[in-house]
């Protein structure tokens, strides 16, 4: 029986749960539930002093999952040796897999669920205690861009010194936005934000370095390669790594340096540039100098910090980068690859005023994501929400999920104007709609990786010749969504079945489900509105909706992931079938009621999840027995 804890209301364009049974479900039983509404949690009020136990109430707040907390302390914790597993464990079997055991996308490793507890219960001190007990350090360049008020300053130190308490040293570059260049006197100014970043760091316990010497070099690098081919703005300094040496002097002694934006000139004189060259300069040296030395095991037992950036983190007054399919509230999760173009060309002219470096800042994400690792973010966030900040170092991922229902997603609590941006490097994604395009090789990869199993190569091309709707694809085949229209006699209309929906290993937990999902989203229920308009290959928001059905099995971990994105789920036998309502349908016969509302259970609902369940229960297994 599926049951599931009590959450808050729907919205209003999702209809509330109706009492229907399919015919052959035996009435003593309730198989059937909708989605349910968010948990919510209480912002922070504008410049309130932390209380004493923020720092925990921070860590809790982010709820990692067991994969979160193993990702972090991979980073950050110690590498026990792994012992491996000769042979695949069985389908929902209580092991933990070796290395080289591929998952189903969004699937955990299933352990004691006593390890899920909430954060009254005793274990949650053991997660706190392996999170607070970081044995590695890591880099994350930082943008400090004022001007703020001491309270302001105050908050964002204490979050910068919890970052460090994790094991992610800030750089910090200092920035001031009401300060042009030119202008008499902005040296000492400049100099002066710089020491008071430092004073508030230490007054919060931290160890700080003001670094007031110019870091980085104006101009390009010498023999570099025409920059005209890269697809980003390529900073205008460069460093070397003797540049370097006051910032890993720093951190080898412990403390946090603070830099001015000051760039060496090509008559040696120290002129100051605008903040985003000198951090993009620096993810481009820091990166370049950790693999100068060679091994990072032999840069961590010397320096004692990685410096190559794990984070990229843009602290401001503004927040993140408003979105047009939130009303101006910003962006949950970007796909800088897909989306970065798109995001510029619907920025609106009032946004220019209300978010007026949301572009620059953009921009520099895209810089610097260029030259970090794939597996590396960049966040923009509020100087409102700085316990976001290790939610985000913890989980690497957004507030709110951007694959969430959007009815969902306007009527949660934590999205705010002050919600922060997550940036990812992201992948290309692209729709398919013939069987003749596909990849065969490539796809077939990615499903037997993803799934563990091995794919019914014959069957599987073949029913997909008659029956394909669309396949998304997530960079080289890295994840898939594969939609077919399945034909049903009840209705008057095929059914919409997702058949897979697949991400490689290697690719969880780096945006690209959510990437996936929201294509997916765009391309079938989510269609013909205008927020479905996105960069994804497909139709471009244009057509009409569709309702979208799928099953799992009941044993399944990614039914969890699931519910939240469903409109509902029914139980059949050892499988769910889940489905997503086509949304344009939904607001169209609300806005015709009114006030009065959408129908317990409307005229075209009638005895759809029995015809559904007919043809999904149906469907021939994809895999060799």
């Amino acid at each position: 029986m599926t049951f599931s804890t009590p959450k808050p209301p729907r919205p209003a364009l999702f209809h509330p749960p109706r009492p229907l049974l399919p015919s052959f479900f035996p009435p003593r039983h309730s198989f059937f539930a909708t989605v349910h509404g968010l948990r919510t949690s209480t912002q922070e009020p504008d410049d309130s002093p932390p209380t004493e136990n923020d720092f925990i109430l921070s860590i809790l707040r982010a709820n990692p999952s067991l994969r979160d907390t193993r990702s972090y302390l991979a980073s950050f914790g110690s590498r026990p040796k792994v012992k491996r597993i000769a042979t695949l464990p069985t389908y929902g079997a209580h092991v933990l897999p070796s290395v080289n055991t591929p998952l189903h996308p969004y699937s955990q490793p299933q352990l004691s669920t006593s390890k899920l507890v909430s954060p009254e219960q005793p274990q949650t001190n053991a997660l706190v205690a392996s999170i607070l007990n970081p044995v590695y350090r890591r880099t994350a360049l930082v943008k400090v861009q004022g001007p703020f008020t001491d309270v302001q300053l105050d908050s964002i130190c204490r979050g910068l010194v919890y970052l460090e308490k994790l094991g992610l040293v800030s750089v910090i570059v200092v920035e001031s936005n009401g300060l042009h260049r030119g202008e008499e006197d902005e040296r000492s100014t400049i100099i002066g934000e710089v020491m008071r970043i430092v004073t508030t760091l230490e007054k919060q316990g931290a160890h700080a370095r003001p670094v007031i010497g110019p870091v980085v070099r104006l101009g390009p690098k010498p023999n570099e390669k025409d920059s005209s081919i890269e697809d980003f703005i390529v900073p205008e300094a460069h460093t070397t790594p003797s540049d370097l040496i006051p910032i890993r002097s720093a951190l080898r002694a412990g403390e946090i340096p603070v830099i001015a934006p000051f760039a060496v000139d090509s008559f040696c004189r120290s002129v100051r540039i605008h903040p985003n060259d000198v951090i993009g300069a620096l993810a481009r040296g820091m990166v370049e100098v950790a693999q100068l030395d060679g091994q990072q095991r032999a840069q961590l037992s010397s320096d004692g910090v990685d410096l190559t950036p794990l984070r990229l983190m843009i602290i401001n007054r503004e927040g993140g980068v408003p979105s047009y399919a939130r009303s101006g509230y910003p962006h949950l999760l970007v796909n800088l690859t897909s989306e970065y173009s798109y995001i510029q060309n619907t920025f609106r002219d009032d946004w220019r005023y209300t978010n007026p470096t949301a572009l620059s800042n953009l921009s520099l994400a895209k810089m610097c994501l260029a030259y970090m690792p794939p597996t590396s973010s960049a966040i923009m966030v509020s100087h409102r929400s700085p316990s976001s900040l290790i939610g985000n170092l913890i989980t690497n991922k957004p507030a709110v999920s951007s694959s969430l229902p959007h009815a969902l997603l306007q009527g949660n609590r934590k999205l705010t104007p002050h919600t922060p941006t997550l940036l990812r490097r992201g992948l290309p994604i692209q729709v398919i709609r013939s069987a003749a395009d596909i990849d065969r090789v490539r796809l077939t990869a990615l499903l037997e990786q993803s799934f563990g199993r091995s794919l019914d190569e014959s069957s599987f091309y073949t029913r997909l010749e008659k029956t394909l709707d669309f396949v998304i694809i997530a960079g080289d085949y890295a994840g898939a969504a594969i939609v077919t229209r399945e034909p049903c006699s009840a209705l008057d209309h095929p059914i919409s079945y997702l058949d897979k929906f697949a991400v490689l290993p290697s690719h969880q937990g780096d945006g690209t489900v959510d990437f996936l999902w929201v294509a997916l989203h765009d391309e079938s229920y989510g269609l013909g509105h205008p927020f479905s308009a996105n960069p994804n290959g497909g139709r471009g928001g244009i057509g009409e909706g569709r309702d979208l059905v799928w099953r799992s099995r009941a044993n399944n971990p990614v039914n969890n992931w699931y519910y939240d994105r469903s409109s509902g789920h029914v139980r059949m036998g050892s499988w769910v079938m889940f489905w997503c309502d086509a949304e344009k349908r939904l607001k169209i016969e609300e806005g015709r009621r009114g006030s009065e509302g959408l129908s317990y259970i409307e005229g075209w609902e009638k005895g759809r999840l029995t015809a559904w369940s007919d043809v999904v229960s149906k469907i021939p297994s994809s895999w060799e027995c």
